[in-house]
């Protein structure tokens, strides 16, 4: 049985900004756009977030929910430097991390530098260290499988760190409220409410063809993961084939809905192009060109092998909002999938998942 710990930092951007500014210490802190302008919040504090401010918000909107919080312009400069010291601390520990975000990974501790068996024993280590290096906290999820392991880092937030053992995983799987997947995202969510699926045991009781049916190749997935079934393993690399569609604007674009709307499109070309060529693929890329020529590239493993368009755009939309600058106009944006493999061998894949 595998050892798996996802690491996600708490509030990253804006820990970080508290770490910089103390003064800012209990308030509600907000990175992103200015709410006089048409920036969106790419993260906030726990204390904003009471007030109902999330990741994506438009900043006026968020300024309408908590007119007392203070907002600060991102710093990814600084965020990147410090991602790379949270890195250096997993490298400790095993060669097997799958990085997905600046603020998140997964590792692999099955077996380790440090000759631990106990893996609950190296994720304490971990918080540690990163506290240590960084002054900041993060929360942890240690199970036997990335699924689990993910949904146990987000249980015990801020500063927590949950084990999903075979003896509890499937009495957590069907408390948990099915927005809280990974992989089921708002869209996906809306659609099981109304099918009655409301929490893990009521996915747990419709059959896979019936997911299949209801919601394409993701339902061999969302039927697996709710019986605690994800045998993925760590993606250190990624193998450089890939297909992608991008858009250059005849105007440059700084609205944050008009840009979404477009990733959409970008999302369902992509989607169409995959399924014409019967290709799927488990890692998303970003492209990014400012108005005056920078070009950024970020990319995220999807939860599974696929082109679903709806997958394939929710995950974009976290990419973009992880990764926009809210303060300049956008004169591209690009999509793509690597890690690709022929459709007909995806019914295999899923199932051994």
């Amino acid at each position: 049985m595998k050892k798996i710990i996802h690491v996600d930092m708490d509030a990253f951007f804006a820990a970080i900004e508290i770490r910089e500014d103390p003064s800012l210490k209990g308030k509600c802190v907000i990175v992103g756009g200015s709410p006089k302008s048409r920036g969106v919040v790419s993260t906030c504090s726990y204390e904003a977030r009471k007030y109902g401010v999330h990741s994506g918000m438009s900043s006026f909107q968020a300024w309408k929910l908590c007119p007392q919080a203070v907002f600060v312009h991102s710093n990814f400069q600084l965020y990147k430097e410090v991602s790379q010291t949270i890195r250096d601390v997993f490298y400790q520990v095993t060669d097997l991390v799958e990085p997905v975000s600046l603020d998140e990974a997964y590792l692999d501790v099955t077996e380790n530098n440090f000759d631990e068996p106990d893996a609950v024993k190296i994720a304490k280590w971990i918080k540690e260290e990163i506290f240590k290096k960084t002054s900041l906290t993060c929360s942890a999820g240690v199970s036997y499988n990335k699924f689990l392991a993910k949904i146990g880092s987000d249980m015990d937030k801020p500063d927590g760190l949950t084990v999903i053992n075979p003896d509890n995983a499937q009495e957590i799987l069907f408390a948990l409220p099915i927005g809280k997947f990974h992989g089921i995202g708002k869209v996906t969510a809306a659609r099981m409410k109304k099918m009655g699926i409301n929490n893990g045991k009521d996915l747990y009781q419709r059959n896979l063809n019936e997911l299949v049916r209801v919601f394409g190749k993701a339902g061999f997935f969302y039927y697996h993961v709710v019986r605690g079934v994800d045998n993925r393993e760590i993606i250190t690399s990624w193998d450089p084939k890939s297909i992608s569609c991008e858009n250059t604007f005849s105007e440059d674009i700084g609205d944050f809905d008009e840009l979404l709307a477009r990733l959409r499109k970008l999302a369902d070309r992509l989607a169409g192009r995959m399924a014409t060529k019967r290709l799927i693929g488990q890692n998303l890329v970003l492209k990014i060109k400012y108005d005056n020529f920078e070009l950024i590239t970020r990319s995220m493993p999807l939860p599974i092998m696929t082109n679903e368009r709806e997958i394939l755009y929710q995950n974009g939309e976290q990419l973009f909002i992880s990764n926009w600058d809210p303060n300049r106009k956008v004169r591209l944006l690009g999509l793509g999938v690597g890690k690709l493999h022929y459709d007909d061998k995806e019914e295999q894949i899923l199932l051994d998942l």
